[in-house]
């Protein structure tokens, strides 16, 4: 069904990108590209190879000054990216894009001095530095730094490798979403997102109908989408052994401030609770009376709610009455991105499918985008993103080097605040039935946060450790690791097609950000352990939770955690999540 953006008030749901620039020919872009350029050049100039010899002040400037040039990069960034993220199919847009990832690229490289001399710095002369009260608030971001230096080559080499980024992963990945951008789905010639919102249809001849338009347009581009999934796993291979990470995914962990054993330890966990997937789709079998539940069956509505097309205006008081009910201050942030055009919400022709929330820079705000269609799923997606949208409204006064918070907690506002509009919405059902599809739907959420983001952690495991032993992988190949780390998840519960093989194809995580699945099932085990806290601590805990929150990343995730009392060490705080989940389906079932 094609979705009617007047109809649901989303017409005129678009952002306003002027509070970055007003147009890829603003004059202001030429400024802040010169005014990189030259403190670019005058800290190369001033301060490689003597870095270890300045005065703690001036070192303490010189990072000022860094992370100014940071700023106006990511302003840079940020707008050519949401510019193109609605027109992919535009081919200014897209030059645009790589233009100014080129432009970044040159200024970078001119900057790369000082991350191997400070990683590679004595640690008493570094500790001077650290010391230095002007030094203190990026005490963290530079700490970070120091951890990566045995993985940082030599400067020529990291130089090459930042001149190549332009036309690396990230024009790999800019090429994905042009082609689905322009990929039309079956004989209507549908967009992804339309198509997709089929396989929630009460109609099976209608999701089955769906699955096979998905199918056949991927189908239409698999020898590309196959040479894009293939390059990128190589590439990532490469950069591995150049900077002699022992595994995969360790660059990863580094980066997101875990041991690898902590993530071994939620990974065996949740699938060892595959059964719980499985419970839950045989009595689903039962609720929809099939004989056989396929893949194309599994986001059918279990009977006992009436279908509803919620509008845009009902969405938004939905999701901000429930955002007040927790907080006053969450509630007002959030309605700032509402009033203020923050947000793009209207499904175009050639706009990228998903939704994301986009911090932009400190000094302006984030932006989300939602490719709205009126269901209650989208309802759960707004305040998904609306949840990133405040954690990076309010880690934003940490500054450009600390308001980026570890992948493994960004995911925990976006998760907590999907959980507090099912509680407002729950609350206001009386029937049995429809209580039992709300929870049934609730269900299919988390089960898509947690066991499907591990299943396809299992995935990529696949993928890159093959890829390693194997060489380049056939389309078949990569069909057949989907299927072996998806089937263990439904045990025998539900059947899977020979289409869904293909359904690896469409993902873009896997290209984007190689190993971050796995953050969402972190995100929704730790925000369920979370709201028991809350419903144990009251209002004294809506402090604490809004105090994470506006650190942003000025610690790691375990400091930021603290004063919650979590040990991720714990394989029974995995548990504990695990049983809420099961304790859900003890009431379906």
């Amino acid at each position: 069904m094609a979705v009617d953006n007047k109809l649901l008030g989303t017409d005129e749901v678009v952002w306003r990108l002027d509070d970055l620039y007003e147009s890829v020919n603003d004059e202001l872009i030429a400024d802040d590209i010169d005014l990189c350029e030259q403190e670019a050049g005058l800290l190369e100039e001033r301060c490689r190879g003597k870095l270890v010899e300045l005065e703690p002040a001036v070192f303490a400037r010189t990072v000022r000054r860094l992370e100014r040039i940071a700023e106006n990069l990511g302003r840079l960034g940020t707008y050519a990216f949401l510019n193109f993220s609605t027109q992919v199919k535009d081919p200014e847009a897209g030059a645009f894009l790589q233009r100014v990832t080129e432009t970044a690229s040159r200024i970078n490289r001119q900057l790369v001095f000082f991350t191997l001399e400070w990683s590679r710095m004595d640690d008493s002369a570094a500790r001077t530095f650290l010391e230095f009260p002007e030094v203190a608030k990026y005490r963290h971001y530079l700490e970070v730094i120091r951890r990566q230096a045995k993985h940082l080559l030599l400067e020529p080499e990291e130089k090459l490798l930042i001149e190549m980024e332009p036309v690396g992963r990230n024009s790999w990945v800019t090429l994905f979403e042009k082609i689905m951008g322009h990929q039309q789905f079956g004989e209507q010639g549908r967009t992804e997102e339309e198509v997709l919102t089929d396989l929630y249809s009460p109609d099976r001849e209608v999701r089955q109908q769906a699955a096979t338009d998905l199918t056949g347009g991927f189908q239409e581009q698999l020898h590309v989408l196959t040479h894009i999934f293939n390059t990128l796993a190589a590439e990532k291979m490469i950069d591995d052994r150049l900077r002699s990470y022992p595994s995969w995914d360790q660059s990863r962990h580094l980066e997101n401030e875990l041991d690898a054993k902590i993530v071994d330890t939620l990974v065996h966990s949740v699938t060892g609770r595959y059964d719980i997937v499985d419970r839950y789709y045989r009595r689903k079998k039962e609720l929809l009376g099939l004989d056989i539940l396929y893949d194309y069956d599994r986001y059918a509505p279990v009977p006992g709610m009436a279908e509803m097309q919620i509008s845009w205006p009902q969405c938004r008081e939905m999701v901000l009455d429930a955002f007040a009910g927790f907080s006053k201050e969450m509630a007002e942030i959030g309605r700032q991105f509402f009033d203020k055009q923050w947000i793009h919400a209207q499904v175009l022709e050639g706009k990228q499918g998903g939704a994301f929330a986009h911090p932009c820079i400190p000094e302006v705000h984030p932006y989300l985008m939602v490719n709205y269609t009126g269901n209650l799923r989208d309802v759960s997606t707004v305040a998904h993103e609306l949840g990133h949208g405040v954690h990076q409204y309010l880690a934003a006064g940490q500054g450009m080097y600390n308001a980026d918070t570890s992948l493994v907690l960004a995911e925990t506002a976006s998760v907590f605040a999907e959980l507090l509009v099912f509680k407002a919405q729950l609350a206001l059902l009386d029937e049995p039935a429809a209580k039992r599809a709300f929870i049934c739907q609730k269900l299919e959420s988390i089960f898509a946060t947690v066991f499907r983001q591990v299943a396809m952690n299992r995935f990529e495991d696949g993928m890159h450790t093959t890829r390693r032993q194997q060489g380049e992988l056939s389309s078949e190949q990569l069909s057949a690791i989907w299927l072996s780390t998806q089937k263990p998840m439904f045990g025998d519960s539900v059947t899977l097609t020979e289409d869904y093989g293909l359904w690896w194809s469409y993902i873009s995580h896997f290209l984007g950000t190689p190993g971050y699945v796995y953050s969402y099932a972190f995100g929704e085990l730790l925000v369920l352990a979370l709201y028991a806290r809350y419903q144990q601590e009251g209002e004294a805990f809506v402090a604490k939770y809004i105090n994470l929150l506006a650190a942003g990343g000025s610690q790691s995730p375990a400091e930021l955690l603290a004063p919650f009392s979590i040990d991720l060490d714990d394989p029974g705080f995995w548990h504990g999540g695990l049983d809420i989940i099961e304790q859900m389906l003890a009431k379906v079932e």
